[in-house]
C-alpha cells in the first residue's frame, strides 16, 4: 500500500489546514476585499503577506511551545474529542451565519481589548504591516492553531520532531498564502465588488468543510475505540477459557 513520506505528509497537512482555515470571512479577508477594490492588486496582496506572516509566526509558536505535551496518552485523548467537538462547534456557527459584519465566534471583551491596543500600537501604515498587525491581534488565530498542533501530533499526521513541524508550518506558508493570492485575484477581477450574500456563501461553505471534517475526525476516533475494544477482548479470552478448564 502506498504511503507518503512523513515529511510530505507534514507538509501537506500544513498546507490544506492553511487553506482551509484561511478561507471563513473575517478582518483580514474583507480588508483585502474592501483595500483590493480601493488601491488594486498589490496593495491586497501585500496585506495578504502580512497576514501570512503572522499566521506562519502564531503556527511555529503553537508547534514548538505547546505540541510536546499532547503526545501523553491521556492528554492525548482528550485533545482528540476536544478538538472534535471544537471543530463541530466552528462548523455549525460558520454554517448558521446570518450576516458578516461581526465574527461568528467571538472571543470575549479582554480580546477585543487586546486587538484594539495592538492596532494602536504598531498603527501600521504599509500594506505588509496591515495584513501583519491585523492577524497579530486575532488571538483566535493562536487559538486555532493550538488545537490544531496537538490533532495533528497526536494523529501521527506530524511527527514530533523539528523536521516534521517545520515541515507542516512550512506547508500553512504556502497554503495561506495560496488563498490571499487567489482572493487578490478573485478581487481584481470582480473589482472588489463582493456582495454580502456571495460573503455569506463563503462562511457557509467553510462551515460544510468543517463540518465534514469533524465528521471525518469523529469515525477515525469511533474506529480506534472499536479496535482498542477488540484488542481488549482478544486479550481477555485466553484468560476465561483458562478459567473455564
Amino acid at each position: 500500500m502506498f504511503e507518503l513520506h512523513p515529511i510530505v505528509l507534514a507538509a501537506l497537512t500544513g498546507f490544506f489546514s492553511g487553506f482551509i482555515l484561511s478561507i471563513p470571512v473575517g478582518p483580514i479577508n474583507l480588508t483585502i476585499i474592501n483595500e483590493g477594490a480601493r488601491r488594486g492588486f498589490y496593495w491586497a496582496f501585500m496585506i495578504g503577506m502580512g497576514a501570512t506572516a503572522m499566521e506562519v509566526i502564531y503556527c511555529f509558536i503553537a508547534f514548538t511551545s505547546f505540541g510536546s505535551i499532547f503526545t501523553k496518552p491521556y492528554i492525548k485523548a482528550a485533545m482528540e474529542l476536544f478538538t472534535f467537538v471544537f471543530m463541530l462547534y466552528l462548523g455549525v456557527k460558520f454554517l448558521m451565519a446570518k450576516s458578516v459584519e461581526r465574527p461568528p465566534v467571538h472571543f470575549g471583551a479582554r480580546a477585543e481589548q487586546f486587538e484594539a491596543r495592538i492596532g494602536q500600537r504598531f498603527n501600521p501604515s504599509s500594506a505588509f504591516m496591515t495584513g501583519l498587525v491585523r492577524v497579530m491581534g486575532n488571538l483566535g488565530v493562536l487559538v486555532f492553531w493550538v488545537i490544531c498542533s496537538a490533532n495533528f501530533i497526536s494523529r501521527d499526521l506530524v511527527p514530533n520532531d523539528w523536521n516534521g513541524k517545520l515541515a507542516c508550518v512550512a506547508g500553512v506558508a504556502f497554503g495561506t498564502g495560496a488563498w490571499f493570492l487567489g482572493l487578490c485575484w478573485a478581487v481584481s477581477l470582480g473589482h472588489g465588488k463582493f456582495s454580502q450574500k456571495t460573503l455569506l456563501r463563503m462562511e457557509h461553505l467553510s462551515g460544510v468543510g468543517m463540518l465534514g471534517l469533524a465528521l471525518i475526525h469523529g469515525s477515525i476516533i469511533a474506529y480506534h475505540l472499536a479496535q482498542h475494544r477488540h484488542a481488549n477482548h482478544a486479550q481477555e479470552e485466553p484468560a476465561r477459557q483458562l478459567n473455564v478448564r
